[in-house]
């Protein structure tokens, strides 16, 4: 019950956030005459900052906080089991979520080393993003790409470990490809995809 309300709200403080940039843009553009325009990397960022906050209060203040109490702990078998997602399987299953809605916005985590081999890179440039976040890993990897005919934006984050619970369930799982994680280090990227006006 719990998750599903979580889940709700990290999905109302997404379209929120970029309801009220177009608004906050359409209302500037009245002033000047401009026609109402939000850079696409302008909602990449909102977009993003609504994703890391909502996790990293997962993260902390639900799971490691009920893990450290006893109450209940998160595994990679939740549904089955009746425990809390993994941080990244909420961040999976949110950006599942948001991709039944009909604005195109998608996101999901990427990875090398993803434990899950359908969070590998599949385009040429989830690849190349996941090698420039590893060089520059203070800012995405950005650029307009093409799906279905369909331009789209898409801005690759960096995925960093900043959760010791994160760390150690890749340090630690058997199918894991890289198993020397420590703090800070980028352990694979958000990719977040929004359609473009054609």
């Amino acid at each position: 019950m719990m998750g599903k309300g979580f889940l709700s709200g990290l999905i109302v403080g997404i379209v929120g956030a970029v309801l009220f940039s177009q608004w906050g843009s359409a209302v500037a553009s009245k002033e000047t005459g401009a026609a109402p325009c939000l850079p696409a990397d302008k909602v990449a960022e909102y977009v993003h900052s609504v994703i890391q906050a909502d996790r990293e209060f997962y993260t902390t203040d639900i799971v490691e906080r009920m893990q450290l109490r006893g109450i209940v702990f998160a595994s990679e078998h939740w549904r089955e089991t009746a425990r809390l997602p993994l941080p990244a399987q909420f961040l999976l299953e949110s950006g599942r979520l948001v991709s039944q809605q009909r604005n195109g916005i998608r996101f999901r985590l990427i990875s090398d080393w993803a434990i899950n081999k359908t969070n590998r890179p599949a385009t040429e440039f989830e690849r190349a993003g996941l090698t420039e976040i590893l060089l520059n890993p203070d800012r995405p990897y950005t650029g307009v790409t093409t799906e279905g005919g369909q331009p789209v934006f898409q801005a690759l984050y960096p995925d960093k470990a900043v959760s010791q619970t994160c760390i150690g369930c890749h340090n630690a799982h058997p199918n894991s490809p890289k198993k020397d994680f420590k703090s800070h280090d980028v352990m694979g990227g958000i990719l977040l995809t929004i359609p473009l006006p054609r």
